[in-house]
């Protein structure tokens, strides 16, 4: 079932409205704790209005242990909205989400391009209404659409400036440099890959200048707060920590964590008989990074349901087996949503609405749901270079 442009357009429009309503009770009741979490209506953007001094109109890099810890284009975004806001906390999150819900149309319209026979799927992916406007995430995950977009066209200096960009604005696309690598390799286009890299890194570096230079602490304070950070929310770490598994040497442990699956992705993006693109292999590289990283935010979701849609292989036989595993993916996504807003709604208090082993336990299931997920996808992948290799086998035969 393929929407046209039309159809997507309102599609996406009616979801973003669907959302709005599932976070305006919050606005109702002045964006109040516990309120914010029994209603799962949680946003940062009113969280940090006033904890980060935007009410105030100071520069969100200015002080070294109160700056944003964001990259500085998702700052700079939410100091201007702020200035324009003038300190109302609704009229700023009536602009943020606004501005969000046009980005959200934007991505539809770009997986459109890039997979316009399943575009549904990211509309009507449950996920999307609830974590929509828990931040700002959709300012890099359009960036990086138009990256991949752009990629898969051979327009690389127009890629490498969105995926720079796009770093610069949450950082998590650094990964998807790893795909981009391979791609180049396997092609043996290493003066494109030396170009690509070189335009991808001067221009972070040209963007972050001027914040290192002017406010060099507040500036450090994003890259600093994730080097040192404990286990936190939503983490496959915490979940170890609630069943007192304690890991030893946490920093060193994480990072290898990671970096062991990155390389088994590498090994299986080199060993497919087909080169994968990059729309289809940058799923691989973020749900590692999410999956082992020191923190799950709700939102994350929304990076990895569209990669998710573009990495499938758009084929009846392949599909139906990889839907089903996209639709337990959601499911357990949506219980992880559930259970981490009542668990924090008696958090610190004596009113645990669920128990902390079952929080724990809807940690571990979504680590579930994703590692099935990325299973599958590799298992599609594998199966089609299988056959595309007896077919070629067959034609010189």
């Amino acid at each position: 079932m393929r929407l046209s442009t039309r159809l997507l357009i309102l599609a996406a429009i009616l979801l973003s409205l669907l959302s709005f309503a599932k976070f305006q009770h919050c606005q109702s009741i002045g964006w109040a704790q516990p309120g914010t979490d029994v209603h799962e209506c949680y946003t940062d953007i009113s969280a940090l209005f006033h904890e980060r001094s935007l009410d105030k109109g100071q520069w969100v890099y200015s002080s070294a242990d109160n700056a944003v810890e964001y990259p500085v284009l998702q700052g700079t975004v939410m100091w201007l909205t702020a200035k324009v806001a003038a300190g109302d906390i609704n009229k700023y999150y009536y602009i943020n989400i606004g501005l969000i819900a046009l980005l959200f149309i934007g991505s539809a319209l770009v997986i459109n391009k890039l997979k316009p026979e399943l575009n549904y799927l990211y509309i009507f992916a449950p996920t999307a209404i609830l974590a929509l406007f828990i931040n700002w995430d959709l300012w890099a995950i359009i960036t990086m659409l138009l990256a991949i977009y752009w990629f898969d066209r051979e327009r690389y200096l127009l890629s490498a400036s969105m995926i720079s960009i796009s770093i610069a604005t949450k950082f998590f696309p650094i990964v998807l440099l790893f795909a981009i690598a391979v791609i180049f390799i396997r092609n043996r286009e290493y003066r494109n890959l030396i170009k690509y890299f070189s335009v991808t890194i001067g221009l972070y570096v040209l963007i972050n200048l001027p914040y290192a230079i002017t406010t060099p602490q507040g500036w450090w304070r994003f890259f600093d707060m994730n080097i040192h950070r404990l286990p936190d929310w939503g983490s496959l770490w915490l979940g170890f920590e609630i069943f007192k598994i304690h890991i030893s040497g946490f920093n060193a442990i994480s990072l290898l964590a990671t970096l062991l699956p990155i390389m088994a992705a590498l090994l299986f993006l080199f060993s497919t008989v087909k080169i994968l693109s990059l729309a289809e292999s940058s799923i691989f590289f973020l749900a590692i990074v999410m999956t082992f990283g020191k923190v799950y935010s709700p939102q994350y979701v929304l990076w990895l349901t569209p990669l998710v849609v573009i990495a499938l292989v758009n084929s009846k036989e392949k599909l139906s087996k990889t839907l089903t595993v996209f639709w337990f993916w959601q499911i357990t996504e949506i219980i992880y949503h559930v259970a981490i807003w009542t668990y924090l709604s008696g958090h610190g208090s004596e009113n645990h609405l669920i128990p902390r082993s079952t929080y724990g336990l809807a940690i571990f299931l979504r680590f579930v749901g994703i590692v099935a997920m990325v299973i599958s996808l590799a298992r599609q992948h594998r199966l089609e270079s299988s056959t595309s290799l007896k077919k070629l086998t067959a034609t010189k035969g």
